[in-house]
């Protein structure tokens, strides 16, 4: 990983130049990710090539314009790579091209290279030695199958698995699928191992806010609520772009780039014929055999030009006819190769959004737990507010009678030396017993528990 990165990234300047000389160009922002950006004036893109042939990583830069023609693509699918805005997870299957953008995964992939956005990101690199590595596994297991299987080829007379598929892979899949099944593989591990932290950080943190709710608790939950709808969010986005492409045969027979490019030049070679092979099939010598001689002319006249453009017309509709058979054929036969990959990631992506949901479930379940304590505790403080008003109006009752004792007029009672106290006792004795209707009339009605 070192290595990779010291090849990848730009080497310290020397002793004894200059930064400031215009040969050199410094970054304009120490410890910021720029090499994905454009160059002023430049118009250019630092990209990491990976060849699919030897498995060689290098840094090419290129402009946009350069990179259209390349891989045969529109700019609006390029603006898709673009590091300056964020789009959503896309698979594109275009005619010479795939483009990807998956979380930090922003390539191009063809059936002879992938071109990757350079950056700093680790997973960036680890894209880069994995698919190195895939390669070269690839290589060293098609090499020990194809020389145990070289003999009996050759004993049989028939074609080597190198010379009908050009790749010496023993699981049959051709090199885009590789490339992006290592895609698919970064994205989902990426996405699964911030799905485990975000719940290795919210169990603990639910468990602390149901026994103790604080504003800090309560602030801590709501971050970790918006960071989990923003996973989710992600996550389905891949799941549903992978249901997508599953759901439709015609983008997923689109991304058989290899296959596409071997049709391509057998329709080219067989064109540049001159009357192809169709022209000259079921043509048979005298002694059995098939005759390569030249075939009878369709037209009376070998020096018609409009004969030899006819004859030739004719030879290119039978061979691309033909030609589109096959390839549809086959379309329809290998598509399920990648279905099982898809497929496969598929489940892993489903299986993260099923622990994202769990999550946001338990944080549902905390939130309803916490409203019940907050509204118990509510309804605490109601019934001490009932029974304050209501010993508030007994106590009223004594400022009443104290009022009225209180008037300036004479009567009997006032002269009288234990009048005070009976009033003090009746009205004391008639506070408790109309407190005690009070209580009884709420525990009658169940307006508190007593």
């Amino acid at each position: 990983m070192e290595d990779l990165k010291e090849r990848l990234l730009p080497s310290k300047p020397a002793s004894g130049i200059n930064p400031r000389d215009a040969s050199y160009r410094r970054q304009p922002f120490q410890g910021v990710d720029v090499l994905g950006l454009k160059k002023r004036g430049q118009g250019l893109r630092s990209w990491i090539r990976v060849d699919a042939a030897s498995g060689e990583a290098q840094v090419i830069e290129v402009d946009k314009f350069t990179m259209m023609r390349r891989c045969d693509l529109p700019a609006r699918d390029l603006r898709l790579l673009d590091p300056l805005f964020v789009y959503p997870s896309t698979i594109l299957g275009r005619e010479k091209a795939i483009v990807v953008n998956l979380e930090q995964i922003r390539c191009i992939i063809t059936s002879d290279e992938v071109l990757l956005l350079n950056s700093l990101d680790s997973y960036v690199l680890q894209y880069v030695v994995e698919l190195q590595r895939r390669l070269k596994a690839a290589g060293d297991a098609g090499d020990v199958w194809q020389s145990e299987s070289s003999d009996f080829s050759r004993w049989k007379g028939v074609r080597t698995f190198r010379d009908m598929f050009g790749s010496p892979s023993p699981d049959y899949l051709p090199f885009e699928f590789k490339a992006l099944e290592v895609a698919l593989e970064a994205a989902c591990t990426f996405l699964d191992t911030q799905a485990s932290e975000l719940e290795i950080e919210a169990y603990p943190l639910l468990d602390e806010l149901t026994s103790k709710i604080s504003t800090s608790n309560l602030e801590r939950v709501r971050r970790l609520k918006s960071r989990l709808v923003a996973l989710t969010r992600r996550v389905q986005k891949v799941r549903d772009e992978i249901e997508q492409l599953m759901d439709d045969d015609g983008d997923m027979a689109e991304m058989y780039l290899t296959e596409k490019k071997g049709g391509n030049e057998s329709l080219f070679y067989s064109g540049g014929t001159g009357g192809g092979d169709g022209s000259m099939a079921g043509y048979r010598s005298t002694d059995g055999t098939q005759s390569v001689s030249a075939p009878v002319s369709p037209v009376s006249s070998p020096r018609d030009g409009n004969g030899k453009r006819l004859e030739k017309n004719l030879s290119l509709a039978r061979s691309s006819r033909h030609d589109s058979i096959r390839s549809s054929d086959t379309a329809t036969g290998n598509i399920d190769e990648l279905e099982m990959l898809l497929e496969a990631y598929f489940i892993v992506t489903d299986s993260t959004l099923n622990k994202l949901t769990s999550l946001k479930e338990y944080i549902d379940d905390t939130e309803d737990f916490i409203n019940i304590q907050l509204d118990n505790v509510r309804n605490q403080l109601i019934q001490f507010e009932l029974l304050l008003t209501t010993a508030t109006f007994i106590v009223a009752i004594f400022g009443v009678v104290a009022g009225i004792f209180g008037m300036n007029f004479e009567i009997g009672l006032f002269t009288s030396q234990s009048a005070f106290k009976w009033v003090l006792l009746v009205t004391g004795i008639f506070g408790l017993f109309l407190f005690a209707s009070f209580l009884w009339f709420f525990k009658y009605r169940r307006l508190m528990p007593l």
